[in-house]
């Protein structure tokens, strides 16, 4: 495992000087790992930190943290998918946790690695786009050396139930995947429009072969205009959850977003929501 360290100040905006994490002006920090390179993947990737208000002033405490898929996407719009397309989640983290609204926390963006992120992001090979099949591996790299550097490195609550993970689109799908198969490590999860449509729907069919349920804090959503199919599909997922024990409104959120479709910009509107279920303020 190898990584080069930055750090750099994370501002309350994305066109102005940065700020100090000070009483004064309380926005986040970024610490970026570049070019991480796993033993179970070959490929290197950055990972980027965010440190919330406060994290330099306020030095005993330990936060929980949000590992994200994705990671380029969520907090500047230079690198996103689409060029100015950010999910501005330091902006909405900082107004939430500012306010009150919910546990300050640390956020962990893991990049995709562009043509494997398919790859990488799927649990099985699916024959119809003739890809996918690496979730195991990606798990290991975030389980075994992202999880240990990040918690040797950073203030952190190791334990599952303030540890969360999440994405969107495969980035959802990959998530559940690797909350069912580690319980002992997540207790959150994000799956924003998840890609449930994979290999003919696979990851319903281990939900609904679950012998036992985790102990699994779920945000389940999809927006409406992502069409009947995806609809459909979330909607299975929603009940093959329940079906195992997941209660809707308790352990489980399920939303269907009126006019929201499958893109950056719906789910940066649905960051706050996220936060808010699964980082209440206690």
């Amino acid at each position: 495992m190898t990584f080069e360290l930055q750090s750099t100040a994370c501002d309350a905006s994305n066109d102005s000087p940065p700020l100090p994490a000070t009483e004064s002006a309380p926005a986040g920090y970024f610490r970026k790992y570049r070019k991480f390179r796993s033993k179970f993947l070959d490929r290197e990737r950055d990972v980027i930190v965010y440190l919330p208000p406060r994290y330099g002033v306020e030095r005993k405490r330990r936060y929980p943290v949000l590992y994200f898929n994705d990671g380029q996407n969520l907090f500047d719009g230079a690198t996103s998918y689409v060029p100015g397309r950010d999910w501005r989640f330091h902006l909405t983290a900082d107004s939430l946790i500012n306010s009150g609204a919910i546990e300050p926390l640390i956020i962990v963006g893991i990049y995709n690695t562009g043509t494997h992120r398919m790859d990488e992001y799927t649990p099985t090979r699916d024959r119809g786009v003739n890809a996918g099949g690496q979730a195991d591996l990606y798990g290991r790299l975030i389980v075994e050396e992202l999880k240990p550097l990040i918690d040797a490195r950073h203030r952190t609550l190791k334990d599952l139930a303030n540890t969360g993970l999440g994405g969107s689109s495969l980035g959802g799908l990959v998530s559940i995947y690797l909350g069912l198969k580690y319980p002992q490590v997540f207790g959150k999860l994000a799956l924003v429009s998840p890609s449930v449509w994979w290999d003919k729907r696979r990851i319903i069919r281990m939900v609904r072969s679950l012998k036992q349920k985790p102990e699994l804090r779920i945000w389940l959503d999809t927006g409406m205009k992502e069409g009947a199919r995806t609809l459909r599909n979330t909607a299975l997922m929603r009940d093959a959850l329940i079906a195992r024990g997941w209660v809707l409104n308790e352990d489980l959120m399920y939303l269907e977003v009126e006019g929201a479709d499958h893109s950056e910009t719906a789910w940066a509107n649905r960051v706050a929501d996220v936060l808010k279920y699964l980082f209440p303020q206690s």
